[in-house]
This record gives structure tokens, C-alpha cells and sequence, in this order.
């Protein structure tokens, strides 16, 4: 695990729900319409459908399942949580940036969160995103869940529905991917995507009292599936 960090936003937690207004932002950020190019990213997948570790919707369930609860989804909902409090602390965010990126596990990991942050970033311009133009001004990168949760909180939408927006969201592209690569079909991926509902639900409530320091896992076979696929012959992801 990582050494103790300076870093500290406030352990007040937004309230349970969203209204209507933040609900729809929510919806429209999440979207696997909105440009964030996640499409592009397998998070590793591609190399373990080929190595034969992915073969079935059985073998892509346990895959995420190690995914979110163990690895990057519970990081992600950790950096998401304190980027959400730090909403108005520049300082803090930009902290928050840079602790993200050094805690990536491999360069398309890196990649990876960065490309879609950034994209994330510049596609929110239509709403208020004042609190992601400043981020920017101040670091070159805006990692994913640092630039949702920062936007989330700038626009009160409740850090718990953030949150469970974020996995789903996650859950729901690498699904996709799978369905691509394997290849699964439709019914397939969704008989997965619903299976992970306790997992999603699961990794959000042991979240929510995290710090910085709790980030960090114990899914090392996707790390080294993102490893793996900078040198995988034949590739149509990034990652």
C-alpha cells in the first residue's frame, strides 16, 4: 500500500439521493453515448480473451467481479469519493490528479484513465464544468474518476449515486468489449451486467469510509493482462 499522503478533503459525504436536475446530468455523463472514447479501452481484456482466460460469460463474470471489488473499480470508487469532497479545494484535486497517476499499475493503465479523463473533461463543457476547466490549468492530466467525481460534487449530485454511476458505467464498457472480443452475445452481456449489481453495490458501501491510503489491490492477472497487451500481436483495443 502506499505511504501516508498529505492529502485531506472532508469526510462529509453528500446527502443519499440525487434530484431530478442532478439525476439527469448523472445519466447524460455516464452514458456509454457520452465521448470519452471508452469504447477504445479493454482494460486488459483483449489480452485475456486471447490467452484462453476469458471464454464465456461464466469467465468474464468472475473477471469483473475481481475487477471492481479487488482492483481498479475500487480504487476508482476511492479517487472518485475524494474528488467528489475536494470539489472545491483546487489544491486538493490537483493532489488528488497526480496521487491517481502514480498509483496506475501499468502504462495503458495510465493511458487509459488519462485519455478518458481529459475526454470527459473537454466533452462536460456544455454544463458547468468550471471546477474541471481550473483542474486543468493546473495539471496536465485529469484522470476518470477524479474528473466525475470533481464534477459530480461541483454540481451537488449525491457522492453515493456518483459513485455506483461510475461502476456501473465501468462494468457495463468492459462488458461490452467482451461481448466484442469473446465473443458473447447481447443476452449474454447483460446476464453478466446483472449479475454484478451486488458486486457494484458492495464496492460503493465498503468505499465510502476510504482514504487515499486504502487504495491498491490484489487483482494482479488484469495488471498483468494491461501489461501484456503493449506487446500483444493483434489488437483492436488500446488497452
Amino acid at each position: 500500500m502506499p505511504a501516508a499522503s498529505p492529502i485531506t478533503t472532508s469526510a462529509t459525504t453528500t446527502r443519499m439521493t440525487t434530484d431530478a436536475d442532478g439525476l439527469l446530468r448523472l445519466l447524460a455523463w455516464l452514458s456509454p453515448t457520452f465521448p470519452t472514447g471508452g469504447f477504445a479501452w479493454s482494460h486488459g481484456i483483449e489480452w485475456a480473451v486471447e490467452a484462453g482466460e476469458i471464454s464465456d460469460a461464466a469467465g468474464l463474470r468472475v473477471w469483473l467481479e475481481d475487477v471492481l471489488a479487488r482492483g481498479s473499480g475500487r480504487s476508482d470508487a476511492i479517487l472518485l469519493r475524494h474528488a467528489h469532497r475536494a470539489a472545491g479545494d483546487d489544491d486538493a484535486l490537483a493532489a488528488i490528479c497526480e496521487f491517481a497517476l502514480a498509483a496506475q499499475p501499468a502504462a495503458e493503465r495510465r493511458a487509459e484513465t488519462v485519455g478518458q479523463g481529459n475526454a470527459f473533461r473537454l466533452a462536460a463543457a456544455p454544463w458547468d464544468s468550471t471546477v474541471l476547466r481550473r483542474l486543468a490549468a493546473r495539471v496536465a492530466d485529469v484522470p476518470y474518476p477524479v474528473a466525475v467525481g470533481a464534477l459530480a460534487g461541483a454540481h451537488d449530485i449525491a457522492e453515493d449515486d456518483t459513485v455506483l454511476g461510475l461502476l456501473q458505467a465501468v462494468a457495463t464498457n468492459l462488458i461490452s468489449a467482451a461481448v466484442r472480443l469473446v465473443p458473447l452475445g447481447q443476452s449474454a452481456g447483460l446476464s453478466v451486467l446483472a449479475a454484478l449489481a451486488p458486486t457494484v453495490r458492495a464496492v460503493a458501501a465498503q468505499t465510502q469510509t476510504a482514504g487515499l491510503n486504502d487504495l491498491g489491490g490484489a487483482c494482479f492477472r488484469s495488471d498483468l493482462a494491461a501489461m501484456r497487451h503493449e506487446t500483444q500481436y493483434t489488437r483492436l483495443f488500446r488497452s
